[in-house]
């Protein structure tokens, strides 16, 4: 059985527990990292040097980094359900990686500053800056989604779960402005309703 390494509560294990939903894929889940530490998991290291979560061991096949154990499910596990076909597959991986290299930053700054890090303590100008960042970012989605149905074309694909986790937290952090855009609200409003998304990532952000 696939066994996912790594505690429910961080945005990159949530992204491979919804892939694991989406694919009616049965897996078993160990607490590691965050106030867990590596205690469930001493040996973890071993597994992933990075000492990050997620990591997976599918019958002795080791993989980490949550976009590519994404990838790695969908190919192998999907039956093209997650997979997109043709140059679609392309741009879906674009904005998988875009997720990684330009929105992600941003999105952890002001993730751990607002959730994880006590009023008193909190870093406003990082805050305000992240924010900033990201209301600039985020219009790339929306206009993205404006001659897409989903990421990567038509039909819900790996490559919504990326991004779907980060707008999670987008729309639920308290007190931040954010612009009105219809085409991004509305592809959230159908990543709400699946299973996976329901199940997982409605979870305290602590």
């Amino acid at each position: 059985m696939l066994k996912i390494l790594g505690r429910n509560s961080s945005i990159n294990v949530m992204k491979v527990l919804w892939a694991c939903e989406e694919l009616s894929l049965p897996f078993e889940r160990v607490d590691v990292g965050g106030a867990f530490a590596f205690k469930n998991f001493p040996d973890y290291l071993r597994l992933n040097p990075n000492g990050r979560v997620p990591t997976i061991n599918d019958d002795g096949f080791v993989l980490y980094e949550s976009n590519v154990i994404l990838r790695y499910l969908a190919s192998t596990y999907g039956s093209g359900k997650l997979l997109p076909q043709g140059k679609a597959r392309w741009m879906g991986e674009q904005w998988m990686d875009w997720q990684q290299t330009t929105l992600l930053a941003n999105m952890s700054t002001v993730f751990w500053q607002l959730v994880r890090t006590e009023p008193a303590k909190r870093d406003q100008p990082a805050i305000q800056a992240g924010i900033k960042a990201l209301q600039g970012l985020w219009p790339f989605v929306d206009e993205h989604l404006g001659k897409h149905a989903f990421i990567a074309g038509d039909s819900f694909s790996m490559a919504d779960i990326p991004i779907g986790c980060m707008a999670y937290r987008w729309y639920a952090f308290d007190g931040v402005e954010r612009p009105s855009l219809k085409h991004l609200e509305a592809w959230w409003t159908k990543l709400k309703v699946r299973p996976g998304y329901q199940k997982h990532l409605f979870l305290p952000m602590v």
